[in-house]
């Protein structure tokens, strides 16, 4: 039986236009499908005029500037309807959905969902559930005493995946799978009998366990930085612009 790290998978991007959640908005988006690993993966862009400004710093990460976005992204509203629905076809079938750093990616959508839809993200998947596949979650629990950032570039860098034109949303996509192919190969003999299912639910734990090491961390170096246990996705928050 093939193993759900040799099987499909399915990845999602955004870039934005800051790390706030509650404020920052979509300017790009990518979903990636690979119906086995080698196979050439189907990819799907977005590209979005958020209708707020574009920072600077913002631009410097990802490329994208506000006169561009004007001139060629959508507006968000049928966006977020699009990604959603894509996000969903993949549960409808099945495919496991890997996403780095699950809980902003996808907090960030439920909120452009809310602002632009007056919906949820949790409403798509009310009968069929989003099984999230998060490699950073992986790869910190099952390799926790390793030193060093785990940003993707360091993931990438730390399993040998090729990342080309980083901060892309389709490239940061397609190097996110690539990864989690390579931490299930490398830890098959602890990943390889559990399902994506189960794996879901045990993420969701092992974030929860992280975020609480890392809340200890910040108080003992006397920083006052909140981190949400929550995983894949924040609750809503009454304040959520």
């Amino acid at each position: 039986m093939t193993s759900w790290y040799e099987g499909p998978l399915a990845a999602f991007d955004t870039e934005t236009t800051g790390v706030d959640v509650e404020a920052d908005r979509i300017v790009s988006a990518a979903l990636v499908v690979q119906d086995a690993p080698g196979t050439r993966p189907r990819v799907t862009n977005w590209l979005v005029n958020p209708g707020v400004p574009v920072p600077a710093a913002a631009t410097e990460v990802h490329g994208l500037t506000q006169e561009h976005l004007q001139r060629n992204g959508r507006w968000p509203a049928p966006v977020m309807y699009e990604v959603a629905q894509a996000l969903a076809e993949q549960a409808r079938v099945g495919r496991p959905l890997v996403v780095m750093n699950a809980p902003f990616d996808l907090t960030l959508l439920d909120r452009e969902l809310r602002r632009h839809r007056a919906s949820s993200l949790s409403r798509w998947f009310e009968r069929v559930p989003l099984l999230v596949l998060d490699p950073r979650v992986l790869d910190k629990h099952l390799d926790r005493y390793r030193k060093g950032r785990r940003t993707l570039t360091d993931l990438c860098a730390h399993y040998g995946v090729p990342l080309e034109g980083a901060h892309d949303a389709a490239a940061d996509a397609v190097a996110a799978l690539e990864v989690t192919r390579a931490v299930g190969r490398r830890f098959a003999s602890r990943l390889e009998r559990l399902s994506p299912g189960e794996l879901h639910t045990l993420q969701a734990v092992w974030h929860a366990a992280q975020a609480r090491g890392l809340q200890a961390w910040f108080a003992s170096s006397g920083t006052e930085e909140a981190v949400d246990p929550a995983w894949p996705l924040r609750p809503d928050l009454p304040a959520a612009a």
